[in-house]
């Protein structure tokens, strides 16, 4: 069955093309949702209430629509809402004067794991661990992360740039 006829199908209620969509996209949304919350526990409870909500709003869908890209969305945007129902995040708009010589200092070399990269953005405050993996791991532009944590845009690239001086020296830090 193809994603237009699976979404028809999910439309009419028809469990087999739910649970063939479960089945695609469970994990996407689980590890979209772990990076974002850093807990796996958190994670399968927000997986499961954006199923619910995907099939309860599946009608809204275009048969030509991206469903991944859509379950993605909503699976990010929940998350987002638990981390700030449980804490407020402050974000700071804040102009950084001297961006292209701090990012020479800060290169790193030496090659990396991406699971090293993405256990160092763990460690850092939640405001910058945020924005990192929603513009590095879920590619999300800037804009998008503004509109996704209603915040200017201008705020999300200088806590993208400040997050991402913390992580290089994290990593060289971890490394050296």
């Amino acid at each position: 069955m193809n994603t237009k006829q699976l979404i028809k199908q999910c439309q009419l209620n028809n469990y087999s093309a739910q649970l063939q969509v479960y089945n695609a996209y469970k994990n996407m949304m689980f590890g979209a949702a772990v990076r974002i919350l850093k807990s796996k526990e958190e994670a399968e409870d927000v997986v499961q209430d954006c199923f619910i909500k995907g099939f309860k709003k599946i009608h809204q869908l275009k048969e030509d629509a991206n469903l991944g890209a859509w379950l993605k969305r909503i699976v990010v945007n929940k998350s987002l809402d638990v981390i700030k129902e449980k804490k407020k995040i402050v974000w700071v708009d804040e102009i950084l004067t001297l961006e292209n010589e701090v990012a020479e200092e800060n290169e790193v070399t030496d090659a990396v794991s991406i699971d090293f990269v993405k256990n160092c953005i763990h460690q850092l405050k939640e405001k910058y661990s945020i924005i990192l993996t929603l513009y590095l791991i879920e590619d999300y532009n800037h804009r998008e992360i503004g509109e996704l944590l209603n915040i200017k845009e201008s705020t999300v690239r200088n806590q993208y740039k400040r997050g991402k001086q913390q992580l290089l020296l994290l990593i060289k830090n971890k490394k050296g």
